[in-house]
């Protein structure tokens, strides 16, 4: 059985269609790719899964039960984790005081939470040094760990990401993916949207390709790679032939911000 299982979602915002009838998977200790151009619906996905957005129809299974319809506070409490685009952490509390938050639904378990901060600061060391500072003084590549770690306080089974490297310098895209490596090798199952589709797909077992809204192409992270349609759009390639499926919009790894945030 699939970890995460999306079957025929659907989205919108007032007459605005976002996503249309987007099925996908996540097997327990994937890392699976999300790519799109700007306004492809990948920040909507995730917030519709996380239950931020209202899904107008279809399912999300996480581990067999529905949550299409949960609050977002009961998604993260069975095991949910999320890291949204901007990082948004709380600037005025301290590195400590936003892993407190974090954990707040294991705040009756003080001994679990004890030991969950241990390992945040073990995976990541700067954090740890700078643990007393405030939040809104930390660098970008600071905040994008503190997201992260914070949102590993509540030991997610599973962990979506948006954009986790965007406006990172290259070392810090570099180590945030290494990261990405380390925490599903610990075994937690990963969805990540990345603007940066190399490097997304050099990390991800499998993935799939929006195009406004709907699903164009999925497969594994290597065939992707290696689709023309894939290459000329994403990864710079030379020009390909128009897809079967409708053709697939052009971005860049660098691009900017779509009217859905992706």
């Amino acid at each position: 059985m699939a970890l995460l299982e999306v079957t025929g979602l659907d989205a919108s915002y007032g007459a605005i269609e976002a996503l249309s009838g987007v099925s996908l998977r996540v097997e327990p200790g994937e890392i699976v790719a999300i790519l799109g151009a700007n306004g492809a619906g990948k920040t909507t996905l995730l917030r519709t899964l996380t239950g931020l957005h209202r899904a107008k129809a279809g399912t999300v299974l996480l581990d067999g039960q529905d949550i299409t319809r949960r609050r977002a506070h009961d998604i993260v409490g069975m095991g949910f984790g999320h890291v949204p685009e901007g990082r948004r952490v709380f600037a005025a509390l301290e590195v400590d005081g936003n892993l407190t938050m974090g954990g707040y639904q294991s705040r009756k378990e003080p001994a679990a939470l004890a030991e969950r901060r241990r390992q945040v600061y073990e995976l990541f060391p700067r954090l740890a040094e700078r643990q007393g500072q405030l939040a809104g003084t930390l660098s970008g590549g600071e905040q994008q760990m503190l997201a992260i770690g914070r949102a590993l306080m509540n030991a997610p089974r599973f962990l979506a990401l948006d954009e986790p490297s965007l406006g990172l310098s290259p070392l810090f895209t570099r180590n945030i993916f290494k990261i990405v490596r380390r925490i599903r090798e610990q075994g937690t199952a990963v969805l990540l949207v990345e603007q940066n589709a190399r490097q997304a797909l050099r990390l991800a077992d499998r993935g799939y390709v929006l195009e406004t809204g709907r699903v164009a192409l999925e497969g594994p992270a290597a065939e992707l790679a290696d689709d023309p349609r894939v290459k000329a759009a994403y990864l710079g390639g030379a020009p390909a032939e128009p897809s079967p499926r409708g053709p697939v919009a052009s971005t860049s790894d660098n691009g900017g911000k779509g009217a859905d945030g992706s």
